[in-house]
């Protein structure tokens, strides 16, 4: 096949004419970004929204979306077509990267992709029997505990201290790990004794004084509630630990709702343009620093790749493109057939808002999977329909009947609302219209978490204790101090916290719900669950090992539960 003739794109829905109550315009950010609230939370050096971290030197800004990467075509470029066999084929050795630093130079970039890559390529391979005593279990490395001598090298090399960098082991016998539990264990002890002498309320305390807050504001006690959220304002630290980290943005959060100002906040902080496109976005970091990402994308082409295994003509509606990175391994997997590449029609879906957390429309989407289809050589057909989820109609799909269709809600599918919201129930009725398309398979990533229709003291601590987990799984990478750390969680999180805290009706649109509710609803649309495979657990199972012995993959009717201890934070299933 002529190698000009391996892409093609179109854009639909764009020109489409279509009413909608979302808002397709986004206000400009000001100067300073909560400077037109009634409160000033901007100008104080503790403000978990300051934009102190924000230099020259800092990373992109936030991505609505929940997936951003490197923009950069060059990501590409370095990454060679694999072999006709997975690496799981030649019964030699197992490889897969582990570390979880950031990218420091281009030379590890390119290294740690490759290495993804194999690892999700041996993911959607053929189901081979697989050792797990083969896997590799490399030894972690943490940023606490380093030497001055060490941090000294590291900044005479040009690191951010603290920051491990990306290793890819190829051996054939485990490692015994670090006795992580212990060193956490003393360095939360140092921690409390530090916070006693100054006079600060240990974890426990803060955490309940929080509660307090909320429980006060609930009940409408202002007097009350102004008192108590002085105090939390007083120990709240966005470089202290996970719950003063966590107590600053929801400080604001429940401030902003007292004030009816969370809707402004949100605003802001979900559209923000980035600065730069060449510079990495933090949620690239996040996703380099935690698994739930890897944990979604991994396990929702895994499911892809197993139903569409035979076909020759697969399409894929993507329900929240973002940057398109997800497809890169599945399209790699799928160019290295036997017997040929598929052609494969990718339609992305994503809201006008994003443009701003891409820097770019879609259009950057469709040139980004054109590198992909001339460097693996396997044909591949771009669609943009840029318009929010639940008004995306049929017409804008272009089904075709000799086409495979794999639709995919990545950590998604809670930003469409429900009954409680409109009494159309958007969410339950864009679910009917995947049914109608008749797809072999219907892949879903969620945050395992209740706050949809939950009253808000429920719902604030049910909030409390999701995203305290995810913040104590961001301390065991990043150190305290790292600016790197307090941007992934000002700008990929907070947005977030500020939404499910402090807004209600149509603005709250972070309303996640749990596994069972999303396997009611698929059920009343039509669906059956599609099991994920032994196989999949098995090997994102050997991922988590890279990251921190805290992580758990728990198998539930079909379905995995990524956790962290004993909190599950994200789900995937597939139907059909």
């Amino acid at each position: 096949m002529d190698s000009h003739q391996l892409f093609g794109i179109s854009v639909s829905g764009a020109a489409l004419p279509y009413t909608t109550s979302h808002p397709t315009t986004v206000p400009s950010l000001p100067n300073r970004l909560l400077g037109s609230l009634k409160f000033d939370i901007g100008n104080s050096p503790s403000s978990p929204f300051s934009t102190n971290f924000d230099s020259d030197n800092s990373l992109t800004t936030l991505s609505d979306s929940q997936e951003q990467y490197s923009s950069t075509e060059n990501n590409l470029s370095g990454v060679s077509p694999p072999p006709c066999n997975s690496p799981l084929e030649t019964n030699s050795y197992y490889l897969y990267p582990c570390g979880k630093s950031l990218l420091q130079n281009a030379n590890s970039s390119q290294n740690f992709k490759h290495a993804l890559l194999e690892l999700e390529t041996a993911l959607m391979g053929p189901d081979d029997d697989v050792d797990e005593h083969r896997l590799i279990r490399p030894k972690p490395s943490y940023g606490k505990g380093t030497s001055e001598q060490s941090l000294k090298e590291e900044r005479q090399r040009g690191q951010e201290p603290g920051l491990i960098q990306h290793q890819t082991f190829l051996v054939s016998r485990p490692r015994q790990p670090v006795d992580v539990a212990r060193i956490e264990k003393r360095h939360k002890l140092m921690e409390e004794g530090s916070l006693h002498q100054q006079g600060l309320p240990s974890p426990d305390n803060l955490k309940n004084l929080l509660i307090a807050c909320a429980k006060s504001l609930a009940e409408n006690d202002i007097e009350t509630f102004d008192k108590l959220i002085e105090k939390a304002r007083a120990t709240v630290s966005i470089s202290g630990e996970p719950i003063q980290r966590l107590g600053a943005y929801m400080v604001e959060g429940m401030v902003a709702r007292k004030e009816a100002s969370g809707t402004n906040i949100y605003r802001a902080l979900r559209c923000r343009e980035p600065e730069s496109k060449e510079l990495l976005s933090y949620m690239q970091i996040l996703y380099e620093i935690c698994p739930y990402l890897k944990f979604g994308y991994m396990a929702a082409n895994g499911a892809i790749a197993e139903a569409c295994r035979n076909a020759d003509r697969i399409h894929i509606v993507d329900f929240q493109i973002a940057q398109g990175t997800q497809w890169l391994t599945l399209l790699q997997a799928l160019a290295a057939r036997p017997n040929g590449p598929p052609h494969v029609r990718i339609t992305g879906i994503d809201d006008p808002v994003n443009k701003y957390a891409r820097g770019d429309g879609l259009e950057a989407v469709g040139k980004r999977l054109a590198t992909i289809s001339q460097n693996f050589k396997i044909p591949v057909e771009f669609n943009a329909v840029p318009v929010f989820a639940p008004d995306v109609t049929r017409e804008m799909l272009g089904i075709r009947s000799d086409e495979a269709l794999a639709v995919n809600f990545p950590l998604q599918l809670h930003h469409t609302p429900d009954e409680s919201v409109d009494v159309a129930n958007p969410r339950d009725e864009l679910l009917r219209m995947v049914k109608s398309l008749s797809p072999r398979v219907v892949t879903l990533v969620e945050q395992e978490s209740n706050t949809n229709t939950t009253p808000f003291f429920h719902r604030f601590v049910e909030a409390m204790d999701f995203y305290l987990a995810m913040f104590e799984s961001i301390d065991v990478t990043l150190p305290r101090d790292s600016k790197y750390r307090i941007n992934v969680e000002q700008h990929c999180l907070a947005r977030d916290i500020v939404n499910v805290v402090a807004c209600e009706g149509r603005e709250r649109v972070e309303r996640h719900e749990l596994l069972g509710k999303w396997k009611s609803r698929l059920t009343m649309a039509g669906f059956k669950q599609y099991p994920l495979s032994s196989y999949v657990n098995c090997v994102i199972r050997s991922l988590l090992r890279c990251y921190s012995e805290h992580y758990t993959l728990a198998e539930k009717d079909g379905a995995m539960l990524l956790g962290w201890k004993d909190r599950n934070l994200i789900s995937a299933s597939a139907w059909h």
